[in-house]
């Protein structure tokens, strides 16, 4: 697990590909190196091999930083992206965002209100896009508590940069994450979530399955029958309790 250390001193070492014969005889892949990562790119066929004609990049990297902002400076440089003052920044369409400064300061303000006191974040790998101008890049992300007797978590993040293809500069942030997980995590409840629904939820949704198939009518409609007659039992059940 992370510690309040620098993240100088959580950096972790990556296996890096150093050599064309370990990728598949079937692909035509070319392995570039840079500052930051060793990655390799896919052309549109095996015949093509300009720069211009890649499709996408995918590549490793190493990238360990305290605090969003600090982490979001970093890992733009990678693509050889820069930051502007205007952004378009979905959050898990909970919220659009439009400055860099806004998405800072909501960020330190409801970590404060979950009892997060700091956030870790690495990133391993990215998907570069380059014909379509955006990367994406899975996160994890380490929680610190402020309380105690709250507990700390990692989390995994998915985000999605669009960019200018002439300045470089990120236009658009997509963030996508499992709120219902992500809230749980917050409450310390994932544990006897995960319990629950391995041991109680799984095996009746099973047997109510088998059930289902053995009538012969699985389609949408009888599906939706499903969902309103049980709902309107549980609403009539309550009601009359």
């Amino acid at each position: 697990k992370f510690s309040s250390r620098s993240s100088t001193e959580i950096v972790r070492n990556l296996p890096t590909v150093t050599s064309e014969k370990t990728m598949p005889p079937q692909q035509n892949y070319r392995l570039h190196d840079t500052t930051n990562s060793t990655y390799f790119s896919a052309t549109k066929n095996d015949t093509q091999n300009d720069n211009n004609n890649k499709v996408a990049e995918a590549g490793a990297c190493d990238i360990n930083e305290v605090g969003l902002e600090n982490f979001i400076r970093k890992i733009v440089t990678v693509l050889n992206l820069n930051l502007g003052d205007d952004v378009i920044f979905n959050l898990n369409d909970r919220g659009i965002i439009h400055k860099w400064k806004d998405v800072f300061k909501i960020e330190r303000a409801y970590s404060a209100c979950l009892g997060i006191s700091e956030r870790f974040y690495r990133c391993y790998g990215y998907v570069h896009k380059i014909q379509q101008h955006y990367g994406y890049f899975v996160l994890e992300e380490y929680n610190q508590r402020s309380l105690s007797f709250l507990p700390s978590f990692t989390y995994f993040v998915y985000v999605c940069c669009y960019y200018d293809s002439k300045t470089r500069t990120v236009t658009k942030v997509d963030v996508q994450y499992d709120q219902m997980s992500f809230f749980l995590h917050v409450l310390g409840l994932q544990h006897a979530w995960r319990w629950l629904i391995s041991n109680i939820m799984t095996p009746v949704a099973m047997l109510w399955m088998s059930a289902f198939r053995a009538t012969g009518m699985v389609n949408p409609f009888t599906f939706l029958a499903q969902i309103l007659f049980v709902t309107g039992f549980a609403y009539w059940y309550l009601c009359s309790a």
